[in-house]
């Protein structure tokens, strides 16, 4: 059995740069360490804030690498340089709004003002794109919030089988859901 290929994708001019440390790819990587259990293994990047660019990395992370399921941070809020979800949206094949709205409902218990934030989701093939914010301690809370449907999102779709620690973060999988 192959691990499961994840890509974790920064997006940010500054960091792709090196005007600053990327945080938000090592919380990504740190959580799904925590949290899985299953084989996998992380395909990380990052990338400025450019559309044509972060459409050809979702694009390569998907059809290419083989990625079963792709989170992003950065790129997700209101200003001009902000297009995550118009790159995800522009290479996916169906969107998953219930993503976006579960995430921006436990973020709104936090702060305010993530009814900024546009994280959203979709399919590409046998992969699952999640948009979260760049924040670390928001991506926490956005995954602690999506994380139980992905694994079973991802069996629908054909993709790899994610397998998590129950007592870091449930993932559901309905009764009649065979375990591959």
């Amino acid at each position: 059995m192959n691990d499961a290929r994840i890509g974790i994708l920064t997006i940010s001019d500054r960091a792709s740069r090196g005007d600053y440390e990327d945080k938000g790819g090592p919380a990504l990587h740190a959580w799904l360490a925590r949290v899985l259990t299953s084989p996998w293994e992380a395909v990380a990047r990052v990338i400025p804030d450019e559309q044509p660019l972060i459409e050809a990395t979702l694009i390569e992370l998907c059809d290419v690498v083989g990625c079963s399921l792709i989170v992003t941070t950065g790129g997700t809020g209101p200003a001009a340089r902000d297009v995550t979800p118009e790159a995800t949206e522009a290479v996916c094949e169906k969107m998953m709004p219930g993503f976006g709205e579960l995430m921006r409902s436990a973020s709104l218990k936090v702060v305010p003002t993530a009814i900024l934030s546009r994280q959203t989701a979709g399919i590409r093939g046998k992969c699952l794109i999640v948009n979260l914010p760049g924040k670390p301690s928001a991506i926490d809370d956005c995954l602690d919030a999506v994380f139980p449907a992905i694994p079973y999102c991802i069996d629908l779709i054909a993709g790899a089988y994610l397998e998590s620690d129950s007592a870091q973060c449930k993932a559901f999988r309905p009764a009649h859901a065979a375990k591959r």
